[in-house]
């Protein structure tokens, strides 16, 4: 089994390489619906819809345009690249809307940015 060092992650927006990310989150659930019937001894359930969301972390930069076109009620397409971004690595993309961003700026530390998203539409999960 292979693991991998947080160092290789790559975050895109559209086509574009957010620059300065120091993390991203992924979340994905799944709905369920219970089918059980009055004589079954044990609860049985049926698979529903599925839904995603997510949070870009990345150092403050005024510059990078694809950080400066996270703003709240916008809509974000991405690809989260977890392994990298070589033939083969694992890939997770699809369309979001930007629920909240902060910024945070401490005495002694790098000014940040946290971009939260609600994903919308399906999850595509596949190799680049």
């Amino acid at each position: 089994m292979a693991t991998h060092h947080g160092k290789e992650g790559v975050v895109k927006t559209g086509s574009d390489i957010t620059g300065e990310v120091t993390a991203f989150t992924l979340e994905t659930t799944g709905d369920v619906v219970e089918d059980t019937a009055l004589s079954d001894s044990a609860k049985t359930f049926l698979a529903g819809r599925t839904s995603f969301s997510g949070t870009i972390e990345a150092h403050y930069d005024e510059t990078d345009t694809s950080q400066e076109a996270m703003t709240v009620g916008s809509s974000l397409t991405f690809t989260l690249l977890p392994e990298g971004n070589t033939a083969g690595d694992a890939s997770y993309s699809g369309s979001g809307i930007v629920t909240g961003m902060s910024i945070s700026n401490t005495l002694d530390g790098v000014v940040s940015r946290s971009v939260t998203f609600q994903g919308t539409g399906a999850l595509t999960v596949s190799t680049v």
